[in-house]
Protein backbone atom coordinates (compact mmCIF):
# COMPACT_ATOMS: atom_id res chain seq x y z
CA UNK A 1 0.00 0.00 0.00
CA UNK A 2 2.92 2.35 0.65
CA UNK A 3 4.32 1.77 -2.53
CA UNK A 4 0.95 3.11 -4.48
CA UNK A 5 1.11 5.95 -2.54
CA UNK A 6 4.67 6.76 -2.95
CA UNK A 7 4.34 6.29 -6.98
CA UNK A 8 2.45 9.57 -7.40
CA UNK A 9 4.67 11.54 -5.37
CA UNK A 10 7.81 10.48 -6.94
CA UNK A 11 5.79 11.38 -10.20
CA UNK A 12 4.74 14.71 -8.87
CA UNK A 13 8.33 15.52 -7.57
CA UNK A 14 9.82 14.27 -11.05
CA UNK A 15 7.58 16.71 -12.88
CA UNK A 16 8.08 19.67 -10.82
CA UNK A 17 11.88 19.21 -10.77
CA UNK A 18 11.55 19.19 -14.48
CA UNK A 19 10.01 22.06 -14.55
CA UNK A 20 12.36 23.47 -12.26
CA UNK A 21 15.21 22.65 -14.45
CA UNK A 22 13.51 23.34 -18.11
CA UNK A 23 15.25 25.99 -20.55
CA UNK A 24 13.53 28.06 -22.73
CA UNK A 25 15.02 30.24 -25.66
CA UNK A 26 12.10 32.83 -25.74
CA UNK A 27 13.00 35.37 -27.90
CA UNK A 28 11.45 37.95 -25.32
CA UNK A 29 13.53 36.84 -22.37
CA UNK A 30 15.75 39.02 -20.80
CA UNK A 31 18.16 39.56 -17.66
CA UNK A 32 17.56 41.96 -14.68
CA UNK A 33 20.47 44.04 -13.46
CA UNK A 34 20.48 45.34 -10.07
CA UNK A 35 22.21 48.37 -11.48
CA UNK A 36 22.54 49.71 -14.95
CA UNK A 37 25.91 51.04 -14.58
CA UNK A 38 28.71 49.99 -11.92
CA UNK A 39 30.51 53.12 -11.20
CA UNK A 40 33.82 52.97 -9.18
CA UNK A 41 35.69 56.40 -7.73
CA UNK A 42 38.43 58.42 -9.01
CA UNK A 43 41.23 56.05 -7.51
CA UNK A 44 45.19 56.54 -7.34
CA UNK A 45 46.65 54.65 -10.50
CA UNK A 46 48.00 51.36 -10.16
CA UNK A 47 46.33 50.24 -6.81
CA UNK A 48 43.17 47.94 -6.77
CA UNK A 49 39.89 48.87 -5.97
CA UNK A 50 37.36 47.58 -3.68
CA UNK A 51 34.41 45.05 -5.07
CA UNK A 52 31.70 45.64 -6.01
CA UNK A 53 28.64 43.18 -6.76
CA UNK A 54 26.49 43.27 -9.75
CA UNK A 55 23.31 40.78 -9.42
CA UNK A 56 21.42 39.37 -13.04
CA UNK A 57 17.99 38.24 -11.97
CA UNK A 58 15.76 35.64 -14.56
CA UNK A 59 12.63 36.90 -13.27
CA UNK A 60 11.33 34.49 -16.27
CA UNK A 61 9.06 31.49 -15.86
CA UNK A 62 11.88 28.88 -17.44
CA UNK A 63 15.29 29.29 -17.26
CA UNK A 64 17.75 30.51 -19.54
CA UNK A 65 21.19 30.12 -21.36
CA UNK A 66 23.63 32.71 -21.85
CA UNK A 67 25.83 32.19 -24.71
CA UNK A 68 28.61 34.25 -23.63
CA UNK A 69 29.57 37.20 -21.10
CA UNK A 70 32.05 39.32 -22.10
CA UNK A 71 33.80 42.54 -21.09
CA UNK A 72 33.69 44.71 -24.54
CA UNK A 73 37.71 45.60 -24.20
CA UNK A 74 38.83 41.90 -23.62
CA UNK A 75 42.30 41.61 -21.92
CA UNK A 76 42.75 44.95 -22.25
CA UNK A 77 40.03 45.70 -19.78
CA UNK A 78 41.44 47.99 -16.78
CA UNK A 79 38.29 45.54 -15.05
CA UNK A 80 38.01 42.52 -13.55
CA UNK A 81 35.04 40.17 -13.43
CA UNK A 82 34.23 36.91 -11.82
CA UNK A 83 31.08 35.05 -12.67
CA UNK A 84 29.63 32.71 -9.89
CA UNK A 85 33.20 31.99 -8.80
CA UNK A 86 34.59 31.80 -12.43
CA UNK A 87 37.27 34.55 -13.30
CA UNK A 88 36.89 36.00 -16.87
CA UNK A 89 39.73 34.62 -18.89
CA UNK A 90 40.67 36.71 -21.57
CA UNK A 91 37.82 39.11 -21.43
CA UNK A 92 35.04 36.55 -22.51
CA UNK A 93 32.94 33.78 -20.78
CA UNK A 94 31.14 30.48 -22.12
CA UNK A 95 27.64 28.86 -21.29
CA UNK A 96 26.15 29.94 -18.57
CA UNK A 97 22.74 28.46 -17.15
CA UNK A 98 20.74 30.08 -14.72
CA UNK A 99 17.10 28.29 -13.28
CA UNK A 100 14.11 30.27 -13.32
CA UNK A 101 13.73 32.73 -10.57
CA UNK A 102 17.56 32.59 -9.42
CA UNK A 103 20.34 35.12 -10.74
CA UNK A 104 24.22 35.17 -11.00
CA UNK A 105 26.58 36.64 -8.40
CA UNK A 106 28.83 38.89 -10.56
CA UNK A 107 32.37 40.40 -8.55
CA UNK A 108 34.11 43.58 -10.11
CA UNK A 109 37.18 45.18 -9.47
CA UNK A 110 38.94 47.73 -11.01
CA UNK A 111 42.78 48.65 -11.45
CA UNK A 112 43.46 51.87 -12.72
CA UNK A 113 46.56 52.44 -15.47
CA UNK A 114 48.66 55.47 -14.90
CA UNK A 115 47.14 58.76 -15.93
CA UNK A 116 50.46 60.03 -17.01
CA UNK A 117 48.96 63.29 -16.68
CA UNK A 118 48.24 66.22 -13.64
CA UNK A 119 44.65 65.77 -14.78
CA UNK A 120 42.48 62.43 -13.67
CA UNK A 121 41.61 59.66 -16.24
CA UNK A 122 38.69 58.48 -16.94
CA UNK A 123 37.79 55.48 -18.83
CA UNK A 124 34.73 53.17 -19.59
CA UNK A 125 34.08 49.55 -20.59
CA UNK A 126 30.50 47.64 -21.17
CA UNK A 127 30.01 43.99 -19.61
CA UNK A 128 27.88 42.04 -22.76
CA UNK A 129 25.89 39.37 -22.49
CA UNK A 130 24.67 37.18 -25.20
CA UNK A 131 21.61 35.01 -24.83
CA UNK A 132 20.62 31.91 -26.28
CA UNK A 133 17.61 33.65 -28.11
CA UNK A 134 20.03 35.88 -29.38
CA UNK A 135 19.18 38.99 -27.23
CA UNK A 136 22.45 41.58 -26.43
CA UNK A 137 22.37 43.20 -22.75
CA UNK A 138 25.22 44.69 -21.68
CA UNK A 139 26.30 46.76 -18.29
CA UNK A 140 28.20 49.82 -18.16
CA UNK A 141 31.72 49.59 -16.23
CA UNK A 142 33.35 53.01 -15.28
CA UNK A 143 36.31 54.35 -13.38
CA UNK A 144 38.89 56.77 -13.26
CA UNK A 145 42.25 57.28 -11.77
CA UNK A 146 45.04 60.33 -10.95
CA UNK A 147 48.66 59.89 -10.42
CA UNK A 148 50.37 60.21 -7.17
CA UNK A 149 54.00 59.22 -5.86
CA UNK A 150 53.52 55.83 -4.27
CA UNK A 151 55.72 55.93 -0.32
CA UNK A 152 55.19 52.56 0.60
CA UNK A 153 58.64 52.45 3.03
CA UNK A 154 57.50 56.11 3.80
CA UNK A 155 59.32 59.31 3.47
CA UNK A 156 62.40 60.04 5.80
CA UNK A 157 63.54 63.93 5.56
CA UNK A 158 66.97 64.56 7.02
CA UNK A 159 67.97 67.47 5.23
CA UNK A 160 66.09 70.76 4.55
CA UNK A 161 63.68 69.70 1.24
CA UNK A 162 60.35 70.74 -0.44
CA UNK A 163 57.87 68.18 -1.47
CA UNK A 164 56.94 68.03 -5.30
CA UNK A 165 53.14 69.42 -6.01
CA UNK A 166 52.35 68.31 -9.34
CA UNK A 167 50.63 65.08 -7.59
CA UNK A 168 50.16 63.87 -4.12
CA UNK A 169 51.65 61.64 -2.15
CA UNK A 170 50.36 58.61 -1.02
CA UNK A 171 52.32 57.37 2.10
CA UNK A 172 52.04 54.12 3.58
CA UNK A 173 54.47 54.31 6.67
CA UNK A 174 55.03 57.40 8.01
CA UNK A 175 56.53 60.85 7.64
CA UNK A 176 59.19 61.86 9.68
CA UNK A 177 61.21 65.09 9.55
CA UNK A 178 64.30 64.42 11.52
CA UNK A 179 65.83 66.95 13.69
CA UNK A 180 67.70 69.74 12.49
CA UNK A 181 65.75 69.41 9.05
CA UNK A 182 63.24 71.69 7.78
CA UNK A 183 60.09 69.82 5.79
CA UNK A 184 58.35 72.93 3.76
CA UNK A 185 55.00 72.31 1.92
CA UNK A 186 54.29 74.67 -0.77
CA UNK A 187 50.51 75.86 -2.33
CA UNK A 188 48.77 72.55 -3.78
CA UNK A 189 50.84 70.06 -2.09
CA UNK A 190 48.87 66.68 -1.15
CA UNK A 191 49.67 63.84 1.37
CA UNK A 192 47.34 60.91 1.46
CA UNK A 193 48.25 58.75 4.39
CA UNK A 194 47.81 55.38 4.78
CA UNK A 195 46.15 53.79 7.93
CA UNK A 196 48.07 54.26 11.19
CA UNK A 197 50.53 56.24 8.78
CA UNK A 198 51.37 59.74 10.62
CA UNK A 199 53.85 63.02 9.88
CA UNK A 200 56.35 63.29 12.89
CA UNK A 201 57.99 65.92 13.53
CA UNK A 202 61.63 66.06 15.00
CA UNK A 203 62.81 68.86 13.21
CA UNK A 204 60.41 71.67 11.56
CA UNK A 205 57.53 71.85 9.73
CA UNK A 206 56.56 74.46 7.24
CA UNK A 207 53.42 74.97 5.39
CA UNK A 208 53.12 77.23 3.04
CA UNK A 209 49.51 76.90 1.18
CA UNK A 210 47.34 79.69 -0.48
CA UNK A 211 43.09 80.32 -0.13
CA UNK A 212 43.16 79.17 -3.57
CA UNK A 213 45.69 75.94 -3.40
CA UNK A 214 45.91 74.66 0.17
CA UNK A 215 48.30 72.14 1.88
CA UNK A 216 45.99 69.23 2.13
CA UNK A 217 46.86 66.20 4.82
CA UNK A 218 44.03 63.13 4.41
CA UNK A 219 43.78 59.62 4.31
CA UNK A 220 44.14 57.99 0.86
CA UNK A 221 40.91 56.02 0.81
CA UNK A 222 38.77 58.23 -2.00
CA UNK A 223 35.99 55.63 -2.25
CA UNK A 224 32.59 55.75 -1.09
CA UNK A 225 31.61 53.70 2.48
CA UNK A 226 28.19 53.80 1.23
CA UNK A 227 26.44 54.93 -1.74
CA UNK A 228 26.50 58.14 0.08
CA UNK A 229 29.11 58.72 2.29
CA UNK A 230 32.53 59.18 1.40
CA UNK A 231 35.19 57.60 3.53
CA UNK A 232 36.95 61.35 3.55
CA UNK A 233 34.10 62.25 5.20
CA UNK A 234 34.76 60.19 7.96
CA UNK A 235 37.40 60.22 10.90
CA UNK A 236 40.13 58.38 11.64
CA UNK A 237 41.50 57.56 8.24
CA UNK A 238 45.20 58.13 9.28
CA UNK A 239 46.88 58.78 12.72
CA UNK A 240 47.70 62.80 12.08
CA UNK A 241 51.30 65.01 12.96
CA UNK A 242 52.72 64.76 15.79
CA UNK A 243 55.86 67.82 16.94
CA UNK A 244 57.84 65.97 19.18
CA UNK A 245 60.17 67.59 22.17
CA UNK A 246 62.81 69.63 20.88
CA UNK A 247 60.77 70.56 17.56
CA UNK A 248 60.06 74.56 17.21
CA UNK A 249 58.98 77.48 14.78
CA UNK A 250 56.48 74.74 12.88
CA UNK A 251 53.89 76.63 10.61
CA UNK A 252 50.82 75.73 9.46
CA UNK A 253 49.18 78.28 6.95
CA UNK A 254 46.18 77.14 4.75
CA UNK A 255 46.59 74.07 5.60
CA UNK A 256 43.53 71.08 5.40
CA UNK A 257 43.83 68.54 8.04
CA UNK A 258 40.56 66.15 8.36
CA UNK A 259 39.67 62.82 8.76
CA UNK A 260 42.68 62.05 11.27
CA UNK A 261 42.73 60.02 14.50
CA UNK A 262 43.92 62.84 16.07
CA UNK A 263 44.85 66.32 14.44
CA UNK A 264 47.87 68.01 15.80
CA UNK A 265 49.37 66.60 19.13
CA UNK A 266 52.92 68.88 20.69
CA UNK A 267 54.55 66.74 22.73
CA UNK A 268 56.10 68.81 25.62
CA UNK A 269 58.67 70.74 24.10
CA UNK A 270 59.23 73.59 26.51
CA UNK A 271 59.68 71.00 29.87
CA UNK A 272 58.10 73.23 32.56
CA UNK A 273 59.24 76.83 31.77
CA UNK A 274 57.39 77.84 28.51
CA UNK A 275 59.31 80.38 26.60
CA UNK A 276 57.15 83.39 25.01
CA UNK A 277 59.93 83.74 22.51
CA UNK A 278 60.04 79.64 21.18
CA UNK A 279 56.72 79.02 19.43
CA UNK A 280 56.34 75.27 18.77
CA UNK A 281 53.63 75.43 16.63
CA UNK A 282 51.81 78.31 14.66
CA UNK A 283 48.67 78.18 12.87
CA UNK A 284 46.98 80.67 10.42
CA UNK A 285 43.59 80.72 8.22
CA UNK A 286 43.42 76.66 8.79
CA UNK A 287 40.98 73.91 8.74
CA UNK A 288 41.11 70.85 11.30
CA UNK A 289 37.87 68.87 11.03
CA UNK A 290 36.38 65.19 11.59
CA UNK A 291 38.69 63.60 13.82
CA UNK A 292 38.49 60.68 15.80
CA UNK A 293 40.35 62.27 18.98
CA UNK A 294 41.31 65.32 19.80
CA UNK A 295 41.36 68.47 17.65
CA UNK A 296 44.31 70.26 18.96
CA UNK A 297 46.66 68.88 21.72
CA UNK A 298 49.30 71.32 23.17
CA UNK A 299 51.15 70.03 26.01
CA UNK A 300 53.22 73.03 27.83
CA UNK A 301 54.40 74.72 24.86
CA UNK A 302 53.73 78.24 23.11
CA UNK A 303 51.71 78.24 20.60
CA UNK A 304 49.29 81.01 18.72
CA UNK A 305 46.18 80.03 16.37
CA UNK A 306 44.34 82.61 14.25
CA UNK A 307 41.57 82.42 11.39
CA UNK A 308 41.53 78.61 12.23
CA UNK A 309 38.61 76.23 12.15
CA UNK A 310 38.74 73.17 14.27
CA UNK A 311 35.85 71.21 14.49
CA UNK A 312 33.79 67.76 15.12
CA UNK A 313 36.48 66.02 17.21
CA UNK A 314 35.95 62.66 19.32
CA UNK A 315 37.77 63.85 21.72
CA UNK A 316 38.36 67.33 23.10
CA UNK A 317 38.45 69.70 20.33
CA UNK A 318 41.03 72.04 22.32
CA UNK A 319 43.38 70.25 24.82
CA UNK A 320 45.40 72.64 26.38
CA UNK A 321 47.73 71.32 28.90
CA UNK A 322 49.70 74.17 30.83
CA UNK A 323 51.94 76.73 28.42
CA UNK A 324 50.71 79.37 27.24
CA UNK A 325 48.48 79.93 24.12
CA UNK A 326 46.80 82.63 22.23
CA UNK A 327 43.74 81.76 19.43
CA UNK A 328 42.37 85.21 17.70
CA UNK A 329 39.17 84.63 15.65
CA UNK A 330 38.96 80.80 16.15
CA UNK A 331 36.10 78.67 15.50
CA UNK A 332 36.24 76.00 18.37
CA UNK A 333 32.98 73.73 17.07
CA UNK A 334 32.22 70.71 18.84
CA UNK A 335 29.15 68.79 16.87
CA UNK A 336 30.96 65.55 16.18
CA UNK A 337 28.34 63.35 14.76
CA UNK A 338 29.54 59.58 15.05
CA UNK A 339 28.74 59.64 19.15
CA UNK A 340 26.72 62.09 22.13
CA UNK A 341 30.18 60.81 24.04
CA UNK A 342 32.20 63.53 22.66
CA UNK A 343 35.47 65.59 23.86
CA UNK A 344 34.93 68.94 25.11
CA UNK A 345 35.25 71.98 23.21
CA UNK A 346 37.53 73.68 24.73
CA UNK A 347 39.86 71.60 27.98
CA UNK A 348 41.77 73.96 30.02
CA UNK A 349 44.28 71.54 32.42
CA UNK A 350 46.79 73.32 34.50
CA UNK A 351 49.47 71.74 37.26
CA UNK A 352 51.58 72.24 39.84
CA UNK A 353 55.07 72.93 39.28
CA UNK A 354 56.94 70.00 38.81
CA UNK A 355 53.87 67.94 37.81
CA UNK A 356 53.81 66.04 34.45
CA UNK A 357 52.94 69.42 32.14
CA UNK A 358 52.99 72.24 34.96
CA UNK A 359 51.09 75.70 34.96
CA UNK A 360 48.71 77.09 32.43
CA UNK A 361 50.53 80.33 32.36
CA UNK A 362 48.02 81.92 29.71
CA UNK A 363 45.37 80.54 27.86
CA UNK A 364 43.64 83.80 25.80
CA UNK A 365 40.66 83.56 23.22
CA UNK A 366 39.74 86.49 21.29
CA UNK A 367 36.93 87.34 19.05
CA UNK A 368 36.23 83.38 18.77
CA UNK A 369 33.48 81.19 18.97
CA UNK A 370 33.40 78.31 20.92
CA UNK A 371 30.18 76.13 20.90
CA UNK A 372 29.07 72.43 20.21
CA UNK A 373 26.08 69.99 21.14
CA UNK A 374 26.32 69.61 24.73
CA UNK A 375 24.98 71.99 27.83
CA UNK A 376 28.58 73.12 28.64
CA UNK A 377 31.52 72.42 26.15
CA UNK A 378 34.12 74.39 28.56
CA UNK A 379 35.81 73.02 31.07
CA UNK A 380 38.97 73.74 33.12
CA UNK A 381 40.85 71.35 35.80
CA UNK A 382 42.93 72.57 38.49
CA UNK A 383 42.73 76.37 37.16
CA UNK A 384 44.70 78.11 40.04
CA UNK A 385 42.66 81.31 41.81
CA UNK A 386 46.19 82.84 42.83
CA UNK A 387 46.38 84.89 39.13
CA UNK A 388 49.44 82.54 38.17
CA UNK A 389 46.86 81.00 35.27
CA UNK A 390 46.11 84.34 32.72
CA UNK A 391 43.35 83.16 30.94
CA UNK A 392 41.24 85.69 29.24
CA UNK A 393 38.10 84.98 26.69
CA UNK A 394 37.50 89.23 25.06
CA UNK A 395 34.38 89.23 22.93
CA UNK A 396 33.92 85.23 22.68
CA UNK A 397 30.56 83.11 21.88
CA UNK A 398 30.65 80.80 24.36
CA UNK A 399 28.87 77.58 25.30
CA UNK A 400 28.94 77.55 28.88
CA UNK A 401 26.59 78.70 31.92
CA UNK A 402 26.78 82.71 32.07
CA UNK A 403 30.20 83.96 34.18
CA UNK A 404 29.86 86.81 36.04
CA UNK A 405 33.52 87.31 35.77
CA UNK A 406 34.60 90.65 34.42
CA UNK A 407 38.44 90.16 34.90
CA UNK A 408 38.25 87.35 32.59
CA UNK A 409 35.73 87.75 30.48
CA UNK A 410 35.17 90.87 28.51
CA UNK A 411 32.26 91.79 26.12
CA UNK A 412 31.08 87.71 25.85
CA UNK A 413 27.88 86.62 24.69
CA UNK A 414 27.42 83.00 26.33
CA UNK A 415 25.28 80.22 23.72
CA UNK A 416 22.53 79.31 26.32
CA UNK A 417 19.31 78.17 25.09
CA UNK A 418 16.11 80.13 24.93
CA UNK A 419 14.52 81.15 28.32
CA UNK A 420 11.19 81.72 26.77
CA UNK A 421 9.46 80.24 23.34
CA UNK A 422 9.05 83.99 22.31
CA UNK A 423 12.62 84.95 22.72
CA UNK A 424 14.42 84.99 19.06
CA UNK A 425 17.64 83.80 18.96
CA UNK A 426 19.71 81.08 17.36
CA UNK A 427 21.78 78.51 19.51
CA UNK A 428 24.46 75.84 18.76
CA UNK A 429 24.34 74.38 15.54
CA UNK A 430 21.43 76.88 14.41
CA UNK A 431 23.91 79.39 14.02
CA UNK A 432 25.43 78.36 11.28
CA UNK A 433 25.52 77.75 7.72
CA UNK A 434 25.14 74.19 6.61
CA UNK A 435 24.47 71.06 8.81
CA UNK A 436 24.37 68.50 6.56
CA UNK A 437 24.61 65.58 8.69
CA UNK A 438 23.69 62.71 6.28
CA UNK A 439 27.00 63.56 4.24
CA UNK A 440 28.87 65.20 6.90
CA UNK A 441 29.29 68.40 5.62
CA UNK A 442 29.18 71.24 7.14
CA UNK A 443 29.97 75.56 6.88
CA UNK A 444 30.32 77.05 10.07
CA UNK A 445 29.87 80.79 8.60
CA UNK A 446 27.22 82.41 10.33
CA UNK A 447 23.69 82.81 9.24
CA UNK A 448 22.43 86.17 9.08
CA UNK A 449 20.31 86.52 12.03
CA UNK A 450 23.54 84.70 14.22
CA UNK A 451 24.85 86.64 17.92
CA UNK A 452 28.23 85.76 16.42
CA UNK A 453 27.63 88.54 13.75
CA UNK A 454 29.46 92.08 14.81
CA UNK A 455 30.38 90.19 18.17
CA UNK A 456 34.48 91.05 17.54
CA UNK A 457 36.34 93.30 18.83
CA UNK A 458 38.26 95.32 16.11
CA UNK A 459 40.41 97.67 18.26
CA UNK A 460 41.87 94.90 19.62
CA UNK A 461 45.49 94.73 18.64
CA UNK A 462 46.74 91.88 16.26
CA UNK A 463 43.81 91.03 14.69
CA UNK A 464 43.80 89.94 11.00
CA UNK A 465 41.75 92.31 8.80
CA UNK A 466 40.78 89.58 6.42
CA UNK A 467 39.15 86.19 7.52
CA UNK A 468 40.28 82.45 6.56
CA UNK A 469 38.31 83.08 2.97
CA UNK A 470 39.96 86.17 2.56
CA UNK A 471 36.37 88.42 3.18
CA UNK A 472 37.45 91.54 4.63
CA UNK A 473 35.86 91.71 8.73
CA UNK A 474 35.20 95.92 7.93
CA UNK A 475 32.79 95.77 5.17
CA UNK A 476 29.80 95.54 7.52
CA UNK A 477 28.95 96.74 10.70
CA UNK A 478 31.49 95.04 12.66
CA UNK A 479 33.24 92.15 12.46
CA UNK A 480 32.20 88.41 13.57
CA UNK A 481 33.47 86.75 16.10
CA UNK A 482 35.72 83.28 14.48
CA UNK A 483 37.37 82.65 11.56
CA UNK A 484 34.23 83.26 9.20
CA UNK A 485 32.54 86.35 8.05
CA UNK A 486 29.03 86.57 7.03
CA UNK A 487 28.35 87.58 3.58
CA UNK A 488 25.03 88.01 2.52
CA UNK A 489 23.97 85.99 -0.21
CA UNK A 490 23.47 88.11 -3.66
CA UNK A 491 19.85 87.72 -3.97
CA UNK A 492 19.24 89.25 -0.23
CA UNK A 493 21.94 91.68 -1.11
CA UNK A 494 19.86 92.59 -4.26
CA UNK A 495 16.60 93.40 -1.93
CA UNK A 496 19.12 95.45 -0.10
Amino acid sequence: MRIKFLLPLLTLLAVACSDYESFSDNPDYRLAFSHDTIAFDTLISTIPSSTKTLYAFNNNGNGMRINTIQLENGAASHFRVNVDGRFLSGGIWHNFEVLRHDSLVIRIEMTPPEAGTNEPLYFKDRLLFTLENGAQQSVVLSGGAIDAYIERDGIIIDSDETLLTDKPYVIYDSLVVKPGATLTLTEGTTLMFHDKAALHVYGKLLVKGSLEKPVVLRGDRMDHMFDYLLYDNTPSRWEGIIIHRGSYGNELFHCDLHSSCFGIICEDTQELMPDETKPSVTIDCSVLHNIGGDGLQFNNCVSKVTNTQISNTLGHTVNLNGGSHTFIYCTVAQFYPFTANRGNALNLVSCAEGEEYGLLRKAHFINSVITGYGEDVIMGENIPSDGSCNYLFHHCFLNTPVVDDIEHFVGCIFDRDKESEDEEKLVRDENFTLFDTENFIYDFTPKAESQIRSLADKSYPDVPVYDMKGISRLDDEGPDAGCYEYVAPKEEEVTQ
